[in-house]
């Protein structure tokens, strides 16, 4: 028997009614959504046979996001410096003409590093020898002038920033700095007494996918043929270690408490970001046709921008979406958070079941404003 509950504050019955439709209709379907408003629970649901409400789950780029907050503290606390060369940081990286790369341009999809021919053993994505590799390759493009979606490698690049810069690594910063003390369930490396918590995503299986050819912008882009994106958070080696591209793991809740820490405050507590770095990460870079995909696409410092294909929000939010069509943000000009994680992969672009929730939760919060 499938089922729906969890808690709706009033006001919200509306995004309930939604989901609950999306469970009667669809027996494959499960999944968990959360939203908090000005810092309160407003929603928790869990739905479907496969989901309960302590269930872990990947949530593939809604990683991006995540680790993106690691690097706005990095940018708060003055320790990197967004209009800055990227060799001001990690001179190796200045080689084939990147020299002239900002910071701001390389976290924003301008690097034109794809990847990289022959791909990234899963072992290496978070280790310094991948930053090496990666500093080493001469740009797709040159540096600056085009942006196209850095799928798994703007993961090794905040990864090395945080290190050249803090002196650890992006997931004990994230660890340290932002999930422990704001109790997040999301996690950039699953500690072991976790796993019970996990349950696999489930797709469809890699054999009816098209071949790609990993010499392609597609094929760089997707590690092939050394990795299915699609397993990675499947893999226990990617989420203990806590790949901060695609490997994150954790609850709809935890992604929609992460936003509401980042930008309202939980409960009363001040939020761990000020307003001016919330602005300076989450103003708009790069908008229109994406090099990697021929698809129109828009993003910030890291952070994904809503844009007439993927309407999540207000122009003034911010946030990611997996590859499962999880999705995660914050919507400052409705003093939103919000957070879905599907437990099968469904499409990721509108009118998908993550942003008719959204906008559901919107269309609540502005009536009760």
């Amino acid at each position: 028997m499938q089922t729906t509950y969890g808690h709706v504050a009033a006001g919200y019955e509306n995004v309930l009614d939604l989901f609950a439709t999306f469970v009667a209709e669809d027996p494959g379907y499960s999944a968990q959504v959360a939203a908090y408003h000005q810092g309160e629970q407003v929603l928790a649901l869990t739905g479907g046979p496969d989901m309960a409400t302590d269930t872990l789950t990947g949530a593939y780029s809604c990683s991006k996001g995540v680790a993106a907050m690691v690097i706005a503290l990095l940018v708060q606390d003055g320790l990197l410096d967004l209009d800055r060369p990227v060799v001001r940081y990690w001179p190796e990286f200045g080689v084939h003409g990147k020299d002239r790369l900002l910071v701001r341009e390389a976290l924003s999809h301008q690097a034109g590093l794809m990847g990289i021919e022959g791909g990234f053993g899963l072992d290496e994505f978070t280790t310094p020898a991948a930053a090496a590799r990666l500093a080493a390759l001469k740009s797709t493009w040159p540096p600056g002038t085009q942006f196209g979606y850095h799928a798994l490698t703007i993961g090794i690049i905040m990864e090395e920033l945080c290190r050249r810069t803090a002196g650890e690594t992006l997931q004990s910063l994230y660890e340290r700095r932002i999930r422990k003390p704001e109790d997040v369930d999301f996690f950039l490396g699953l500690p072991a007494e976790l796993e019970p918590r996990y349950r696999d995503v489930l797709y469809e299986s890699a054999t009816d996918q098209p071949w790609v050819d990993p010499l392609s912008l597609e094929g760089l882009n997707s590690n092939a043929p050394v990795s299915t994106v699609m397993e990675l958070p499947n893999i226990r080696s990617v989420r203990a270690a806590g790949m901060s591209a695609a490997g994150g793991v954790g609850s709809a809740d935890g992604l929609a408490r992460l936003y509401a820490a980042a930008t309202t405050g939980v409960q009363g507590d001040p939020p761990f970001l000020t307003a001016e770095t919330i602005d300076v990460m989450a103003r708009e870079q790069v908008w229109g046709l994406d090099r990697s995909s021929g698809l129109d696409n828009a993003f910030a410092v890291v952070f994904m921008k809503p844009h007439p294909s993927r309407n999540f929000g207000s122009h003034r939010a911010f946030g990611h979406e997996g590859a499962n069509a999880a999705l995660g943000f914050a919507d400052p000009a409705y003093s939103l958070s919000f957070g879905y994680i599907p437990r099968r992969a469904e499409e990721g672009r509108t009118p998908g079941r993550a942003h008719r929730l959204a906008a559901e939760v919107r269309r609540a919060a502005a009536a009760l404003a």
